[in-house]
């Protein structure tokens, strides 16, 4: 049901029935997609309230692409949450940006250096820039 969906929550109950929907539940909450303690959910909720609040987050993310690109694009999972993060954050490091995606700081993976290669093909080279190891969203 939450299937792909990185989400934390300090509450144990919480993060067992997240757990249990298909999230992935992690430990903190700089590193994730979606705060879910801040959807501030009133117990007992059923799994489609769950659902519901958290679909309204997403789409919260979806107007922020939307805002940042002047329209409605279809972009691959890692590269919207790309330009999410770098937005919400104002600037991440290269170690940074890959461990808030779910990937070790230190992972031998180039999915983050291609996604951003992709994006900046996409949306010009100045569209993501790079100042003294952190990565920024720049110009369309």
């Amino acid at each position: 049901m939450l299937d792909g969906i990185r989400i934390y929550s300090s509450n144990a109950v919480w993060r067992h029935i997240l757990s249990e929907l298909g999230a992935t539940v992690s430990d903190t909450p700089d590193a994730t997609y979606l705060d879910f303690d801040s959807l501030n959910i009133i117990e007992p909720a059923t799994p489609i309230i769950i659902k519901t609040a958290i679909q309204n987050a997403v789409d919260g993310n979806i107007q922020i692409l939307r805002n940042i690109l002047g329209c409605n694009v279809q972009l691959p999972y890692i590269q919207a949450q790309i330009i999410i993060m770098l937005y919400k954050s104002g600037g991440m490091s290269a170690a940074d940006l890959r461990t808030t995606l779910g990937y070790s700081p230190n992972a031998n993976t180039h999915a983050v250096d291609t996604a951003i290669y992709q994006l900046r093909k996409t949306f010009g080279r100045q569209f993501i820039i790079n100042e003294n190891g952190v990565y920024k969203i720049g110009k369309l």
